[in-house]
Formats: C-alpha cells, sequence, structure tokens
C-alpha cells in the first residue's frame, strides 16, 4: 500500500528547510537580552451558594470559596535576539489547578502533573523582516481576555473567556503584514490540550486591525476534531468578533461575540465590558454577559437545557503603586438550570454570587 505523507508534515518540513536554508545564509546573532518578569495574585473570594467543598462552580478565577490563597503566581525568562526568541514560564496557584484539570492523560508521561505547571516554554525564528514562526507550549490566540488579571478590565473572567482556550501546544505563524495589520496561523494539538488525546491536529488563525489609535477590530477561528481517541470524529467550527477601543473621556470598552458548531449542535457567547476611570488611580468596571449552550458541546452540567445563562459584575479597582493593583469585584450569573449546589445540603439553584477582593503584583 502507498504510504501517504499527512500535509501537516509536509508543510512542517518545508518551514524547517526554509529556515535552515536562512541560518545558513546569514551570520548568527550576537547580541542576547534576557529578561525576568512575574506575577503574583493573592484573593479571598465569598460565593454566596457558600459550595460546602469549597469549590465554585463554571469557573477558573477565583475558584475557592471563603478562604485566602493565591489565585496565580508565575515567573517568566525572556531571551530577545534580532533572529531569536524564546519563553520559559512556571506558574501556580488555584487557577492553575482548576484550568489544567482536563489535560489529557494519554500514557504515563502526558496529564497535567507537569503540564499545569508550564505557564510557556516556546522557541522562534525569524523568517523574515516581518514574520516569525514559534513552536512549544504558548498563550492562546482566541479571545480578548489574558491568563493574568492584571491584564483585564474584570477580574473574573468572562465566561466566553473561561471556556475558550488559555493555552495551546503547536506552532504558531505571525505575520504583520502592514503596520496596521497583524495575521497568526496556527497548528496544534487541540482545543487546550498539551497532551494529545486524538489522532487529528487542529488549525485556526487569527487577525488584528488597528483602524485608529481608538479602536481595534478582530477575528479568530478553529477548526479541528476534539473527540477522543476511539469516538467518532466530529470537526469543530469556531468563529469569533471582537472589538476594544477607548473614548475622548478615557472610557475604555471591549465587545466580543463567540460562534461555535459540532456535529448538529450549536452555542455562543457574548460579553461586553466598559471601564471608566473616577480618578488617575481608581476605575469602575461593569459587564454585561451571555453564555448559551444547550447541548453541552463545550459545558458539560448532565442537567437540561445545559448552561444556558447571563451574568453580570461590577468592580472597584485601586493602582496602589507601579505594578501593584487591589481589585474587588461582585458577580451574579443565572441559568436557566439549577447548576450552582447550595451550603452543606447541596440544593441546586440557577444563581450563584460571587464577592472577590485581590490585591496583585506585576514585576
Amino acid at each position: 500500500m502507498k504510504k501517504i505523507i499527512p500535509p501537516v508534515a509536509v508543510t512542517m518540513a518545508a518551514l524547517l528547510l526554509f529556515i535552515a536554508t536562512s541560518a545558513h545564509a546569514q551570520a548568527p546573532d550576537t547580541i542576547t537580552k534576557l529578561k525576568l518578569n512575574g506575577f503574583v495574585d493573592a484573593y479571598y473570594a465569598f460565593d454566596f451558594t457558600r459550595p460546602f467543598d469549597g469549590e465554585r462552580r463554571y469557573t477558573t478565577q477565583p475558584v475557592r470559596h471563603d478562604e485566602a490563597n493565591v489565585n496565580l503566581a508565575w515567573i517568566g525568562l525572556s531571551l530577545e535576539r534580532s533572529r531569536v526568541h524564546a519563553r520559559v514560564a512556571l506558574q501556580a496557584g488555584t487557577s492553575v489547578q482548576s484550568n489544567y484539570a482536563g489535560e489529557p492523560r494519554n500514557g504515563a508521561s502526558s496529564g497535567p502533573d507537569l503540564a499545569r505547571n508550564i505557564q510557556e516554554a516556546f522557541v522562534g525564528v525569524r523568517l523574515s523582516e516581518n514574520v516569525w514562526i514559534d513552536g512549544g507550549i504558548y498563550s492562546s490566540y482566541v479571545g480578548l481576555e489574558s491568563w493574568s488579571s492584571s491584564d483585564n478590565p474584570t477580574y473574573t473572567r468572562s465566561l466566553v473567556a473561561d471556556f475558550t482556550p488559555y493555552y495551546l501546544s503547536g506552532a504558531r505563524l505571525t505575520w504583520q503584514a502592514t503596520p496596521k495589520l497583524i495575521a497568526q496561523f496556527h497548528v496544534v494539538n487541540g482545543w487546550q490540550n498539551i497532551s494529545e488525546n486524538n489522532r487529528s491536529k487542529s488549525v485556526g488563525s487569527r487577525f488584528d486591525y488597528i483602524v485608529s489609535p481608538a479602536l481595534t477590530l478582530a477575528y479568530a477561528n478553529f477548526f479541528g476534531n476534539e473527540r477522543p481517541s476511539g469516538s467518532p470524529s466530529q470537526l469543530r467550527v469556531f468563529n469569533q468578533l471582537m472589538a476594544k477601543g477607548a473614548l475622548t473621556s478615557g472610557t475604555q470598552w471591549q465587545g466580543q461575540v463567540d460562534v461555535g458548531h459540532q456535529a448538529a449542535s450549536d452555542w455562543y457567547g457574548l460579553v461586553a465590558i466598559v471601564r471608566q476611570p473616577v480618578t488617575p488611580r481608581v476605575a469602575l468596571v461593569g459587564r454585561v454577559e451571555r453564555y448559551s449552550d444547550p447541548d453541552q458541546v463545550i459545558i458539560s452540567t448532565g442537567e437540561d437545557p445545559g448552561f444556558v445563562g447571563n451574568g453580570a459584575s461590577l468592580g472597584l479597582d485601586v493602582q496602589i503603586d507601579a505594578g501593584v493593583r487591589w481589585r474587588s469585584e461582585l458577580r451574579g450569573i443565572h441559568t436557566t438550570a439549577r447548576l450552582f449546589p447550595e451550603g452543606r445540603s447541596q440544593r441546586p439553584t440557577g444563581t450563584d454570587g460571587v464577592l472577590v477582593t485581590s490585591l496583585s503584583i506585576a514585576f
């Protein structure tokens, strides 16, 4: 039988040949810049449903009820040369425990035990003046919200952020097409998994267009089979529209719409966030959101009609010093099904509320 070489393998071989040819034709880099940085986010959260086991449902940040804890702490080292860059970052915290719990176990050397401690570990090579290729474990290209709370307008994550990938494992090509347009192309193991759960690879892309200093528009997509080995293949198709900007008054805003399809099922999510400065060091942040996954493609609830709900939050941010922020937020979510166990009795309710306060430093 004739052996067929997968298209992904052909593409990667061509890229490796191009890199090797370019490296041979150019003198090696002689200047190396190293940068050490880190982040610590400590918090206390009180969930009004008072979950008996202390574990908050359907979220990654903050995930523990009625205890002081570390949401996320990481330290990273970056290397920069004219044609090479790399980053290694290690992490810990309750958000890490929660977010990596679903990491696939396939063999003795896979699973979350090691994977959850690696925030990023990648190396990249400049292919031309405006094109880079990176390979390894890296932060997701999907969405507007980051893994570190200091990079986001709200302290807690929107539902559209918590239920799309925070991290990926694979290769990405980044092209600065024009001063206003950046394009990314990705080949990855799957939808937020470092270890493989099947024999398929997934692909995706993102395009960011800077309309003006006050407005940026973006589009992202994802295509892949996310069913585990031994299950019938199903193509997941995901599309996302994003926008963010600022007003002359200092108000910052961002919005996002996600739409997904897999087999005969559809899901969607949307969010709008506004951040209003009150003083140079104090700001108010408001959010409204909705998420609908009635067929439980992304969020498995075991209840009918899956996860269908609305949410809102109001936050207060105080910039104490350079890199130091005190953030407090009140958030509520209401779902059609009764998804949140309440108190010692574990009686389910459809309404969840949390009050969280956090002190963080980025350096």
